[in-house]
């Protein structure tokens, strides 16, 4: 499997980058996928290897960089620092059978813009992984109708991808949001040992056949990001096994079905809080089943192996 070099394949100008890759046109098309990977620059982004576990990749003020991914392509191990004023990364695989391992990105974004940190499907009906991540820095709710997301899922999501110790906290629109290939591609998303806070419209939000939530838990106490714990759309059915969520009165801890489509969830071995309108929605004619075994009593601890600062993550220590 080839590695992706951190400054390989960067866009650094913020109109080009948001001509190929804007939050809600085009980069929810799989055609964005082409045009992001050929739009290819030197970038201006400043590299130091700080240890010989991982780089970092220092942005500068108001710096706007595109990192892409090919087939089989895996970016590992490198630190992003965007806590210089409005400095971002994207992110953006769309192609199949790659890898983002040991990656970590340092400062909350500040620009505003409806975007996303990643990117991402596997359009080649393979098998793609996100692997010790952390994204918990989060975004400021920006000037337009919605602000950022940390993981969009392209729609042509067709193949499978893994999201396995990722830490998403603090994004006003939505931590991982991989429902759209319920409705078109649809390639499934199983998320499993990661951790949520803080996410608003949802923090784990999927949907399609097959897709699960499993051994992660999520965690709500901040006004203004208080989103779903796990929103399930339709078709599914999907499945949630082994989670702790507690919402704390923001929001509904378990959400089925949307836009007039129902959708069947399956819950075993997890806690939910009950204090936002009893904790379950069940829409258009969805049902959400409840095993012998879910309780009302969540703990939502961070899971072991989880990164809790980018620089864990980026060297990878509990991998």
């Amino acid at each position: 499997m080839a590695k992706k070099s951190p400054t390989t394949d960067v866009e650094s100008s913020t109109s080009t980058r948001n001509s190929v890759l804007p939050r809600r046109s085009y980069l929810r098309s799989i055609a964005t996928a082409a045009v992001a990977t050929a739009a290819v620059g030197a970038g201006t982004a400043a590299v130091a290897a700080d240890t010989d576990d991982y780089e970092t990749v220092t942005l500068d003020a108001g710096e706007d960089l595109l990192v892409t991914l090919e087939d089989g392509e895996t970016l590992e191990n490198v630190l992003y620092d965007c806590t210089a004023e409005g400095a971002r990364v994207t992110i953006a695989a769309h192609a199949t059978d790659w890898t983002v391992r040991n990656v970590g990105i340092k400062g909350e974004f500040d620009n505003g813009a409806p975007d996303a940190a990643f990117g991402i499907s596997d359009v080649g009906g393979g098998s793609s992984t996100i692997e010790n991540v952390y994204v918990a820095d989060g975004a400021v709710h920006g000037s337009q109708a919605v602000g950022e997301t940390a993981f969009w899922v392209a729609p042509d999501h067709n193949g499978h991808i893994d999201f396995k110790r990722v830490n998403v906290q603090n994004f006003p629109d939505n931590g991982i949001y991989a429902s759209a290939p319920a409705g078109k591609g649809g390639g499934s998303i199983h998320i499993d040992q990661c951790f949520a806070a803080n996410n608003y419209v949802s923090n784990f939000r999927i949907g399609s056949e097959g897709s699960a939530v499993t051994n992660s838990n999520v965690y709500v106490d901040r006004d203004g990001y208080g989103g779903r714990g796990i929103w399930v759309w339709s078709p599914g059915t999907c499945e949630i096994e082994n989670c702790q969520l507690d919402i704390n009165g923001h929001n509904y801890a378990i959400d089925a079905g949307a836009n007039g489509n129902g959708t069947t969830v399956e819950v075993e071995e997890t806690d939910y809080s009950t204090d936002f309108h009893g904790g379950v929605n069940e829409t258009a004619g969805s049902t959400v089943h409840l095993g012998d075994d879910v309780g009302t009593d969540p703990d939502p601890v961070i899971p072991n192996g989880v990164p809790e600062t980018p620089e864990e993550a980026a060297a990878g220590d509990d991998a």
